[in-house]
């Protein structure tokens, strides 16, 4: 029930600022108003772990490296689903992971997440124990968080699959590609 209003009131935040900007011929709405419509602001950029970027690019194209769910340094929701992580708390790792997603996708776009024309995939990795069958469920928690942002620009193809560990011992781990202009 309190997923379920949570959906309502950040469908029915994101209506009103769509509602508010035609009725004062706004040109387009941003992903920053949608962020800021829906109470949500990007985290700083974390230093990668290992040996590697946080993002390339590849021409117009942009990969974003897999993001934990990390909030201040600490690790939201540590451990496995089926074995001490809720599908719930998951979803909730899930969404955390595309707010990192997004911090990285805006420094790769120079700050302005307008620049992103089109979401092509999102992956996302769930660490889960072997009889757990729901990671879309789990992975779902990203991909609203994007559409929510980016509008009809936001749908995106996605895999969702389940892995024994992850990094650090996180609950999911999401990565990105999209079109910028």
């Amino acid at each position: 029930m309190n997923q379920m209003r949570r959906r309502l009131i950040a469908g029915a935040a994101t209506s009103l600022l769509l509602a508010s900007a035609k009725s004062s011929g706004a040109q387009s709405i941003t992903p920053a108003d949608r962020l800021k419509a829906l109470g949500l602001e990007l985290p700083p950029v974390s230093q990668p772990i290992a040996n590697f970027v946080q993002s390339t690019r590849a021409g117009n194209l942009v990969f974003v490296s897999g993001q934990l769910p990390r909030k201040d340094g600490k690790m939201l929701n540590p451990g496995k689903v089926g074995a001490g992580v809720t599908v719930e708390q998951a979803k909730e790792s899930a969404k955390l992971c595309a707010l990192n997603v997004l911090a990285v996708a805006q420094a790769a776009c120079d700050g302005d997440l307008s620049r992103i024309r089109s979401w092509v995939r999102l992956e996302g990795f769930v660490a889960c124990v072997p009889a757990f069958t729901d990671q879309p469920a789990i992975v779902n928690g990203a991909s609203d968080l994007v559409v929510s942002v980016f509008g009809e620009s936001g749908k995106h193809a996605r895999f969702a699959v389940g892995v024994d560990a992850l990094p650090l011992d996180a609950c999911v781990e999401v990565a990105a590609i999209f079109l910028t202009t």
